[in-house]
């Protein structure tokens, strides 16, 4: 069954709405640049009154290693996800932790390159040229089926309740990443979307 991970926490109770939802990951944003951008200290807050079973995500774009390594050691992150221009030797720096690069997807995917980083994960996002992720746009999704990857994938972009089933059943993701389509507002979640749209997630197909 795929998992999901909801993206974009920035408060305790819509942590915890999520994880009794059913979700297996939450993502913390530590971009400033973002509208769902949490200072480690709340994050730190928040993570410390979860269930140690629901798995941390800091979600990083172009950031210093010594900055993503005192967040993580901080906020006591199980994943790290690189959503900017990080390099292969980059990523290769984050040792006990596992590390998911983000790819945004225009009309293809170069699996060749993207296989030369050996991180646990990839995640794909629509590509948007003013925004490093969470656009609420859809891609392709049988692009990935295509491109043969052979580690976990994180589907992301324009992900909704409508949709999430369909998205499953052409790219056959182990992940589905969700932000913007269950929000009131950035960084707000609506708890009744989300609850709807693990529900759809895990619904058997057709």
């Amino acid at each position: 069954m795929v998992k999901i991970k909801i993206c974009g926490i920035t408060n305790l109770e819509d942590a915890k709405a999520a994880v009794s939802a059913g979700c297996a990951a939450l993502g913390f944003v530590f971009y400033k640049k973002s509208p769902r951008y949490i200072a480690p200290k709340k994050a730190q807050e928040i993570i410390r009154r979860l269930t140690k079973r629901v798995i941390k995500v800091g979600v990083f774009v172009n950031q210093e290693e010594r900055a993503i390594k005192e967040i993580a050691g901080l906020c006591s992150l199980d994943m790290l996800q690189f959503h900017g221009n990080e390099s292969q030797a980059f990523c290769r720096k984050f040792r006990g932790y596992k590390v998911i690069k983000a790819f945004r997807v225009k009309d293809k995917i170069n699996s060749r390159e993207i296989l030369k980083y050996k991180t646990f994960a990839y995640l794909f996002d629509t590509f948007v040229p003013s925004k490093a992720g969470g656009t609420g746009r859809k891609f392709d999704w049988k692009l990935i089926e295509r491109s043969k990857i052979n580690r976990p994938v994180f589907l992301s972009g324009g992900l909704n309740v409508k949709n999430v089933k369909q998205a499953i059943k052409a790219a056959h993701p182990q992940w589905v990443d969700v932000s913007s389509s269950v929000e009131i507002k950035p960084g707000r979640k609506d708890q009744p979307k989300v609850r709807a749209f693990i529900k759809a997630a895990r619904r058997r197909p057709d």
